[in-house]
């Protein structure tokens, strides 16, 4: 057990899953290759040949993600990697047969599918084309797919291990920010369970839930959320659909207070269905929401920052929801 980047970690349990099950198939755009910081060389290509890991994939979202599909339907498990600027180009196919073909078909057909979507997030100086987040809730809209989204390597690695074993198919969300996150990542292959939340942290005086970048925002708030006298319960859902809100609903009939933090846009983001379904299960609780606003992501710099949500202003919306 090591320290991974979160592209190594996911390479390597795809690489395991991959060695398993002589059928897996994976199309990307670029060569998979990762090194982790010991020097070992993951080369997915070199170990498995062009027939499953082609060398070139047409820069064609919709074609790629639709031969995965077609071979999944086929009983062929397949992962298609898509970058972060793409993620609508396939939303069709998703949302017209991926997501219901079990079901037209009364299960007889499974869809083994990957589809591992780059976020790129809120990066300054991207633009507001190339510097966006939460197009997972859009997915997480549609019925018949699960949706996943790490915020460290280890989750990443048992999360796609997860989702490659999943008879239904699963959007893996997967934001760079969370590569260099230092945790320990097991050499062999194990399941991080989709639709399982994973407490952070236990308090009693409020609930911060958020996933992916977010979180890495949330832990950076810990220490000054402990200087302030603060014991915020802080909770990872993991995953959008299935969402896991009995894990939630039930920090937030503890603490009585629950922080959503997500940088997707305000409207309809993750944290907007959190709050809701937790208003709906937790009567006589406080809500609040952190989320970037209703805007494309401005490429200066200082502009993008003060409009994500980050460590100091989730430590100041916390303080006024105890103070209160």
């Amino acid at each position: 057990m090591a320290f991974k980047p979160g592209n190594y970690a996911i390479l390597e349990g795809i690489q395991q899953e991959m060695r398993t099950n002589k059928l897996l198939t994976m199309f990307w755009q670029n060569r998979p290759v990762a090194v982790s910081p010991l020097g070992n060389v993951i080369d997915l290509g070199k170990e498995f040949g062009n027939a499953r890991i082609p060398q070139y994939t047409p820069i064609d979202e919709e074609w790629y993600v639709g031969s995965c599909a077609g071979m999944a339907m086929s009983g062929v498990p397949a992962i298609a990697h898509t970058p972060y600027m793409c993620s609508m180009r396939f939303f069709d196919l998703v949302f017209n047969q991926i997501g219901k073909l079990r079901y037209m078909t009364g299960g007889q057909v499974s869809m083994p599918l990957v589809i591992w979507q780059d976020g790129n997030g809120r990066q300054p100086g991207m633009a507001g084309q190339h510097a966006d987040a939460g197009q997972e809730s859009l997915f997480a809209a549609l019925p018949g797919i699960k949706v996943v989204i790490p915020s460290n390597p280890y989750d990443a690695k048992g999360l796609m291990i997860a989702a490659i074993r999943s008879a239904d198919p699963v959007v893996f969300f997967h934001y760079p920010q969370i590569n260099t996150v230092k945790v320990d990542v097991p050499d062999e292959a194990y399941e991080v369970k989709i639709g399982e939340a994973k407490t952070i942290q236990e308090g009693t005086d409020i609930t911060i839930v958020g996933y992916g970048h977010a979180m890495i925002e949330i832990n950076k708030a810990i220490p000054a959320l402990k200087d302030a006298g603060i014991k915020a319960e802080i909770i990872d859902p993991r995953s959008l659909k299935p969402l896991p809100i009995d894990a939630i609903a039930g920090s937030v009939k503890k603490t009585g207070r629950l922080l959503a933090v997500d940088h997707g846009s305000e409207t309809l983001c993750a944290a907007t269905e959190i709050i809701a379904r937790c208003a709906i299960l937790v009567h006589g609780a406080r809500f609040a929401r952190l989320a970037f606003p209703d805007a494309p992501s401005p490429g200066n710099k200082e502009m993008c920052t003060w409009m994500t949500p980050d460590a100091a202003r989730i430590v100041d919306a916390a303080k006024k929801m105890v103070a209160a």
